[in-house]
């Protein structure tokens, strides 16, 4: 979750005029170039997005809790599906930036394009739940030979 604070998550391009937004974890960037493909920018438009970067590190630091809690694994358990619901929640916003807030900052009907960075939280949504299966499995287990005895 860490690294989904670095990489940019979703990029969109108007072929017409060169525009380009990129969303990252705390910015919707957009950029217009001028049609002679000059490197200075006619306007941009920058939109706050902290609210994806906050439920990063959030996710990151409950995940980092999570792991110590390995005396309690009800606790872990817990705690694994609050991350899932986190996980959910910061896909969901981000699909909405990049759905909604970006799309309506290019007028095009292309479709922008899913970066490195959005695949990320798929993967920790895939993790945490092998996580938590096995957590569920280990207290099982814990459980069983406690009735043996």
């Amino acid at each position: 979750m860490i690294s989904l604070l670095f990489l940019p998550l979703w990029a969109k391009t108007n072929p017409d005029n060169n525009q380009e937004v990129v969303l990252t974890a705390f910015s919707l960037s957009s950029q217009a170039a001028t049609p002679t493909d000059a490197v200075s920018t006619m306007g941009a438009i920058n939109e706050n997005t902290m609210v994806i970067g906050g439920l990063a590190i959030i996710i990151a630091l409950v995940a980092l809790y999570e792991i110590f809690q390995y005396k309690n694994r009800f606790t872990q358990i817990k705690l694994g599906l609050l991350n899932s619901l986190l996980l959910a929640a910061l896909l969901g916003t981000i699909f909405y930036y990049s759905s909604y807030v970006g799309d309506a900052l290019v007028k095009t009907t292309t479709p922008g394009d899913y970066q490195a960075g959005f695949y990320l939280p798929i993967l920790g949504l895939i993790v945490n739940s092998l996580a938590n299966r096995f957590i569920k499995r280990d207290e099982d287990l814990v459980r069983s030979v406690d009735r043996l005895r």
